[in-house]
């Protein structure tokens, strides 16, 4: 085999220790997994904020809030985020104005509304950041797992020049090169992810302050309609 041949990337790939190798395998698996999540969760991002924006139109257009909430509560699983925020609220409205016989229980009753309608709220946050923290930590853990396949890929090729007589460049080359894949790869999985990291934190954070808008405004409307 020519030098060009030797240093083709797949041949240092096949030529590279076994722990190198491992370590090159576990970096491919992790960056898979990770460009699986970023996909899946830029979908449902999508989803939610098209579906957040669809039922804003709706609640807004003015329409009857027993209607909307039967509408939401018929297709919870299609309706979007902010539309079952909305349908623990206003269940919990209902439910507590039957029950009420005074001011006071009406003032409790938007109390347990506005209770229902957060805990709703951090619900769906927690179901928008699943993965999140996966993506955190290759980001951050993927550079040194790389950096660790070249440290000891490095230090075998220098073990190596142990038996030769005269160390030179074209000798330990090889080696070096097969161990500095392993940073590459590292990288490879690290930019990605910390990319989609920051930007799907945005997004969320984005949308929760739209949900928590809505909540204070929903309550305030709660608060009328209980009058």
């Amino acid at each position: 085999m020519n030098a060009a041949q030797d240093l083709s990337f797949l041949a240092l790939i096949s030529n590279a220790h076994l722990i190198v190798k491992l370590i090159m395998a576990l970096l491919v698996i992790i960056s898979l997994t990770s460009w699986t999540y970023i996909f899946r969760k830029m979908f449902a991002i999508r989803s939610a904020r098209r579906q957040t924006e669809k039922f804003e139109r709706s609640f807004w257009a003015g329409g009857n809030l027993h209607t909307l909430h039967q509408n939401a509560l018929n297709s919870r699983d299609q309706s979007g985020a902010l539309a079952r925020i909305f349908e623990a609220g206003m269940g919990e409205f209902i439910k507590g104005k039957q029950a009420a016989k005074d001011a006071l229980d009406m003032g409790a009753v938007l109390d347990s509304a506005r209770r229902a309608m957060r805990a709703a709220f951090q619900r769906e946050l927690d179901a928008l950041d699943i993965h999140l923290n996966f993506l955190a930590s290759v980001g951050s853990v993927s550079p040194y797992i790389g950096l660790l396949g070249t440290v000891w890929g490095i230090m075998n090729a220098f073990r190596g020049l142990a038996n030769v007589q005269q160390a030179t460049l074209a000798a330990v080359a090889p080696g070096i090169a097969e161990a500095l894949i392993a940073t590459a790869i590292g990288l490879f999985a690290a930019i990605p992810a910390v990319v989609a990291y920051n930007r799907f934190t945005h997004d969320i954070d984005r949308l929760a302050i739209r949900f928590e808008g809505f909540v204070e405004e929903f309550s305030n409307i709660l608060q009328r309609q209980s009058r």
